[in-house]
């Protein structure tokens, strides 16, 4: 019994209504329609009525969306740079058929190659954007310090 629900559970992908994912990601069903309107994510399917239906991995992207912005600061143009590249869609990709799909052994260690190489080339590309984040930040320090100073140099408050 519990080998024929496995099977069942594993033949018909989970799916949520809008709500569901809104409630577990801590977003608004606002929010969602918003970023669908955008283009940056779209439900996998729809229900009679236009009900939207949601795949574990639109959820994951719409929390990656969410972490994105609340942070690292990313405006909705910055997520939409960094979800189209290719190695978030190789990543995407390569989740949903390794969970989903009926692959073979070798389709399931060439899915796990090609994540862990893009997965390799997007910890690249945020060590890099995090080094200018850095170099950035260490600039408004020294500026902060440098108009201390100057406030400084002009004596105390009301003269």
């Amino acid at each position: 019994m519990t080998a024929t629900r496995n099977a069942m559970t594993q033949a018909q992908p989970m799916v949520l209504r809008i709500g569901e994912v809104a409630k577990l990601t801590g977003l608004t069903t606002r929010t969602l329609r918003y970023w669908e309107e955008l283009g940056l994510i779209s439900p996998s399917g729809y229900r009679g009525r236009g009900e939207r239906l949601y795949s574990p991995s639109d959820m994951a992207r719409a929390t990656r969306i969410r972490d994105l912005q609340e942070l690292l600061g990313f405006s909705l143009a910055e997520v939409r740079v960094v979800l189209d590249t290719e190695d978030v869609e190789v990543l995407d990709r390569a989740r949903s058929e390794f969970r989903w799909g009926d692959a073979t052994p070798a389709r399931r260690r060439k899915l796990l190659d090609d994540a862990i190489e893009a997965n390799e080339s997007l910890l690249a590309r945020l060590e890099v954007t995090l080094a200018r984040i850095g170099a950035f930040r260490d600039e408004r320090a020294a500026k902060a310090i440098r108009l201390e100073e100057l406030r400084a140099g002009l004596g105390p408050k009301g003269s």
